[in-house]
């Protein structure tokens, strides 16, 4: 039996959340906010933080800087007893990433500091570890700049030892949409973008011919609608799920959270509904506290959550 659901290497930093800041940010004034969070962030670490909460075995790799914030942000995740054991600590002078959120009322502002996220390359990685598993997941293709170029090559290992794998791009900052990812898309089983990406990676504004054309790469394409739900295309076969409607705190992580729902019963072999309404009922339950993983860390809260359902 593999070792692992799920393996995942990505990027691992903190999200430093600001509330109540003006939406015009005048120059050379002193803007109070009226909320802070300091709490886990980037893509990779919220899936692999929310999958292990929900009861998923998890193996994480990365980078990080041997400084507070990389000891902050691990230390998250071995609470949630993921396996960290292949985290690369690494001195000098480039340090751990931090992601800095503007939050505003229907929209926010994200500022990234990549720091160690951009050096992660294929030296960092124990291959072997990762295919000690059932499944590998993949967030955040355009901030892994040290592992991009090698991505494919490291889908096709996983692909040979029998791993099934999932991508969620996640935006592309340059808004270019190129990097390789077109030769990635075949080695994909599963693509987990929302409806922006879907359109950007299809290379359309119109979203209907954007899944047509993925689905025809992509065995499974599962699009995020937010408050519409989700939906997914399996060939000719298409699939919507109803959200689970709750008054938002923070909608900060839950594409993220999406997917650790959606992949805990995606590997357990459960039928493409199930999925889905697990995905949605993730999503919905991070956005009841903020930033992506606190309402998975407060156990009696996420059992009273998930009872309901």
């Amino acid at each position: 039996m593999p070792r692992f659901d799920v393996t995942i290497a990505g990027e691992l930093n903190l999200d430093l959340i600001l509330y109540g800041l003006p939406e015009q940010l005048a120059p050379e004034r002193e803007l109070l906010a009226d909320r802070m969070m300091l709490t886990l962030g980037s893509s990779s670490a919220i899936v692999a933080h929310n999958l292990a909460a929900l009861g998923s075995c998890v193996g994480f790799q990365s980078r990080i800087g041997d400084d507070p914030l990389g000891g902050i942000a691990l230390e998250r995740l071995q609470e949630a007893k993921v396996d960290v054991s292949k985290v690369r600590i690494m001195p000098g002078a480039t340090t751990t990433g931090l992601t800095v959120i503007l939050h505003h009322q229907q929209w926010r502002n994200i500022l990234t500091y990549p720091g160690t996220i951009a050096e992660l390359n294929w030296s960092d990685l124990d291959h072997d570890y990762l295919a000690e598993s059932r499944h590998f997941h993949f967030s955040s293709y355009y901030l892994q700049k040290g592992l991009q170029p090698r991505v494919a090559e490291l889908f096709r290992y996983l692909k040979s030892k029998g791993l099934t794998i999932s991508l969620d791009t996640n935006d592309d900052p340059d808004d270019g949409w190129q990097g390789g990812l077109q030769e990635v898309l075949p080695l994909v089983d599963v693509l987990l973008p929302n409806e922006r990406e879907l359109c950007k990676i299809a290379g359309t504004s119109d979203s209907e011919l954007a899944v047509e054309r993925l689905s025809k790469v992509v065995p499974l394409v599962v699009v995020k609608l937010g408050s519409k739900g989700a939906m997914a295309q399996r060939g000719k076969e298409r699939f919507f799920s109803e959200p689970r409607h709750v008054v938002p705190v923070d909608t900060v992580g839950a594409g993220d959270s999406f997917d650790a729902g959606f992949l805990h019963e995606y590997v357990r072999g459960s039928d493409l509904a199930t999925c889905l309404k697990s995905g949605n009922l993730a999503g919905a339950f991070s956005t009841t506290r903020p930033g992506g993983t606190e309402a998975f860390r407060d156990k009696a809260h996420r059992e009273e959550f998930f009872a309901q359902c």
